[in-house]
């Protein structure tokens, strides 16, 4: 059956895929596209304790969300961004040095959204699908949010290229060069707060960073250019989303962590190539 069961499987005897595998492959292919480019920042920058820290904050914007009736995802990216904003001013104030604010604050987050998720005496949550993800269950709505936030994060990344990869490169010389270099860690941040909101279901709380770092791992050994490893980043988080669909689909398995253990076994295959290759130019000359 293999990849072939994501486009044959069928409802009413007709060779037409099920509605929540339609929509699970569209799901995972705008968080893909959308978080490859933006990884590559996450890996260059190493910024993957932050996406760690980010991820766990969610979980308060999504008890807060259920709390008072507004949408998940909207909570999400509320809560985030109050994260963000004020990591970035503690940073500026030189308070604690920025893992042991990272640690505090997502720790804290995760707490009290625990807390404030044993408020909830009557909503239905699942813990399970919010922690690790439930791809399967992506309901029309969330494809609105993907699409629609992957939209403004690509645009985002496309009009703040050159002084993104500037700062990464050299902050410095980025400053030196009129870019305002406290906006554009915002900036990235803010992007990062979108990718997690819209992420949640598709591989879960606990496992939203790997999406962002993976792929752009990948990519990093097989391309030589900045703009090259956004795309190759981009496509190898896809294939990752397409394997681990149908192997979530063909063995039974979490669909989050099957997609996330497709994105390694693809990091794992690229890297021995990539040294086999080094080896036998080194040998060569």
């Amino acid at each position: 059956m293999g990849m072939t069961m994501i486009i044959t499987i069928t409802t009413t005897g007709n060779a037409m895929p099920d509605d929540f595998i339609l929509r699970a492959v569209l799901a995972g292919v705008g968080v893909a596209l959308v978080a490859g480019p933006l990884g590559c920042f996450v890996v260059w920058r190493r910024m993957a304790y932050f996406g760690d820290s980010l991820a766990h904050s969610a979980l308060l914007g999504i008890a807060l969300g259920l709390l008072y009736g507004i949408n998940v995802n909207l909570g999400i990216i509320i809560v985030c961004s109050v994260f963000a904003f004020l990591l970035v001013w503690l940073q500026q104030r030189k308070v604690l040095a920025t893992d042991t604010l990272l640690g505090i604050l997502a720790h804290a987050a995760l707490s009290i959204g625990m807390v404030a998720i044993s408020f909830l005496e009557t909503a239905r949550f699942d813990l399970h699908s919010y922690l690790f993800g439930d791809i399967l269950t992506v309901q029309t709505s969330d494809l609105y949010w993907i699409y629609g936030g992957g939209v403004v994060v690509i645009g985002l990344l496309l009009a703040n290229w050159s002084s993104l990869t500037l700062m990464t490169v050299h902050e410095d010389l980025a400053r030196a060069e009129g870019v305002n270099t406290v906006w554009s860690n915002i900036l990235l941040m803010l992007l990062m707060t979108i990718v997690v909101a819209v992420s949640i279901r598709i591989v879960g709380i606990l496992l939203i960073t790997s999406m962002l770092i993976i792929p752009a791992a990948t990519a990093r050994g097989l391309v030589t250019s900045p703009e090259n490893m956004a795309i190759a980043s981009a496509v190898l988080g896809l294939l990752a989303v397409l394997l681990g669909i149908s192997g979530s689909v063909e063995f039974d398995t979490p669909s989050g962590p099957s997609i996330v253990t497709a994105a390694a076994i693809i990091f794992a295959v690229f890297s021995f190539i990539s040294v086999l290759l080094r080896r036998r130019r080194s040998s060569a000359s």
